[in-house]
């Protein structure tokens, strides 16, 4: 436990977007670089309790946490940098807050007070922030203030921080803004203007930065720089630039190298534990950037005109393909553009016959179900490695019931309800919930693989723990005419209630799971779901058997784990968020 814990908080300016999340998690990746151990924690002002009920449209991906949580997006960058699980507890949003103290005023708790922004809101944010610090033990504590400075939503938090300066000390705080440094297109400028004008609405709420960066395509010219310190208040020697590289994770190497981890040792008098050895990250940047081979791997979803929403899988993917020194090409299918009978949709079911490997994108509702029904159809029959997550996966169990058991309409109650064969439906203890907020099936749950089959082949091990969100399952009651139809269910939930994995032991590479691996996949260390099916796409482009087949076609005779034995094995594993 440090006797002195330091407090980084993180602002940005002009627009949103502009980069804080890497800035953030690079500057935690420098940090824990140097021996320290970090926490970081996302502020989010939005009075959603959480990003669980928001449409992707909104705020990209919703994250999720081994605890469950439905977080903001940067948690996953946080967790894929630092390699670290946090909890739901790292993403304080106004909604928790506002909720948190409404709920005290309601029981007496400041009986006779009158409620107001400052103290009580202010202190329930330092109170939060001050307790993922305590729980997690960390040295360092970096908060991220979602949104610009300016926006009236986010006014409580900056001023929460700016009293913790006070509280906490000059020498255990740091400020730290990153704002946009546009480059004019004509004059080829760079215009500090914009960040300029935001460095001063920051003073005027209060908070004086210790360190600018700049966000801007190219490096800072020393002009740049010069006018940045000067107009913003600070040395030259706190002014770095996060500029535009190939992949994001080069970030934290650029901002190194120019400084910025000496900078805040001497600023928050850390003396480091470890000199920074980048070699395995540099190690994986240079796969990243310079591969062996190329697959093309279709997305199809519904929520493609904004990546973000899908970021941890493409993320997943970039990191199983540097493993394999491969480039992931990314080649996007909106569903429901596929399901329609025309032109367009003929030449989108043409591409993902020529596609090395069919991705079915999870999510939510009837839009663009019918489409990726249709790309799964094409991957089944023509015999292209396909990966099915989460809803991806049920709608390959409704795929396969009505093309392969003759179960036609099949379908799940989420789309139709009045399905003659409601292949998937709704878990049973779904059924009296009204709430939608926080009440799916979420966070890690264990699933016990059947030996020999493609994702025992995978994990290497029969019970694995994967994070998990849906309200929806393989409905128990066709479980034995699809298994007779030659769909194999090789993952079952301990208590072997649930279907947690599907595939066709005959088929070039063919898995669906209801959970989303995605999440645990890390740059060196990457998903074994990812691994296997990118292993997959590479061997099919280059017209070579599967890797998996051979070992996968002995789990048509391998018998499914018992509940005895898959509790034994959950007892034996000691497992802890």
């Amino acid at each position: 436990m440090p006797e002195e814990r330091k407090f980084i908080f993180i602002t940005g300016g002009v627009l949103s977007s502009v980069g804080k999340g890497i800035v953030a998690s690079s500057i935690g990746l420098i940090l824990k670089k140097r021996g320290f151990n970090v926490t970081m924690i996302k502020v989010d002002p939005y009075i959603n309790v959480d990003a669980g009920t928001m449409n992707p449209y909104m705020h990209g991906e919703v994250f999720v946490t081994e605890d469950g949580g439905e977080t903001d997006l940067d948690l996953g960058h946080y967790e894929r940098f630092l390699d670290i699980s946090l909890t739901k507890d790292h993403n304080i949003t106004t909604g928790q807050v506002y909720l948190s103290v409404i709920m005290k005023e309601r029981k007496g708790e400041y009986l006779g007070k009158c409620v107001q922004i400052i103290p009580h809101i202010t202190d329930e944010i330092k109170n939060r922030i001050r307790t993922v610090g305590e729980r997690s033990g960390a040295e360092v504590v970096i908060v991220e203030i979602g949104g610009t400075v300016g926006d009236i939503e986010g006014l409580p938090f900056l001023e929460a921080i700016r009293q913790m300066r006070l509280e906490e000390g000059f020498d255990n705080t740091l400020f730290i803004h990153v704002a946009l440094v546009p480059i004019l297109s004509v004059t080829k400028e760079q215009k500090t203007k914009p960040l300029q004008h935001s460095v001063n609405e920051l003073r005027r709420i209060g908070i004086q930065p210790d360190i600018i960066v700049a966000r801007c395509d190219e490096p800072l010219e020393e002009e740049a720089r010069r006018k940045i310190a000067l107009f913003g208040n600070v040395p030259v020697s706190a002014v770095f630039t996060s500029y535009t590289v190939l992949t994001v994770y080069e970030v934290p190497l650029i901002l190194d190298k120019q400084g910025v981890g000496d900078f805040i040792c001497k600023r928050l008098k850390l003396k480091p534990k470890a000199r920074p050895d980048w070699t395995p990250w540099k190690k994986f940047i240079q796969s990243l950037k310079q591969p062996t081979h190329i697959v093309n791997v279709a997305m199809c979803g519904k929520y493609t005109k904004l990546k973000d929403s899908y970021i941890s899988i493409i993320e997943a993917l970039n990191h199983a393909g540097a493993k394999l020194e491969t480039k992931v090409n990314l080649v996007w299918i909106d569903a429901e553009k596929l399901e329609k009978q025309n032109r367009e949709s003929e030449k989108l079911r043409s591409k993902l016959k020529q596609c090395d490997g069919i991705l079915a994108l999870p999510g939510f509702g009837a839009r663009g179900a019918e489409g990726k029904i249709e790309a799964i159809r094409i991957a089944r029959e023509n015999d292209v490695p396909f990966l099915g997550i989460c809803f991806g996966m049920q709608l390959a169990v409704v795929e396969y019931a009505r093309h392969v058991a003759g179960l036609k309409k099949a379908n799940s109650t989420e789309i139709d309800p009045k399905t003659p064969h409601p292949v998937i439906d709704l878990l049973p203890e779904q059924l009296e919930i009204r709430e939608k907020g926080g009440t799916m099936r979420l966070g890690a749950q264990a699933s016990v693989l059947v030996k020999n089959s493609l994702a025992y082949t995978l994990y290497g091990e029969q019970v694995i723990f994967e994070r998990h969100r849906h309200r929806y399952e393989v409905n128990p009651s066709y479980w034995k005419i699809l298994q007779e139809k030659g769909l194999f269910f090789s993952g079952w939930s301990v208590d072997k209630r649930r279907v947690e994995f599907i595939e066709l032991p005959d088929h070039y590479f063919f898995l669906g799971t209801q959970a989303h691996p995605e999440y645990k996949s890390r740059p060196l260390k990457p998903s074994p779901v990812f691994l296997g099916f990118i292993k997959a796409c590479i061997f099919k482009s280059k017209g070579k058997s599967s890797p998996f087949r051979k070992q996968t076609q002995r789990s048509k005779a391998a018998s499914p784990v018992s509940c005895e034995h898959a509790s034994a094995l959950i007892t034996s594993i000691k497992h802890s968020y």
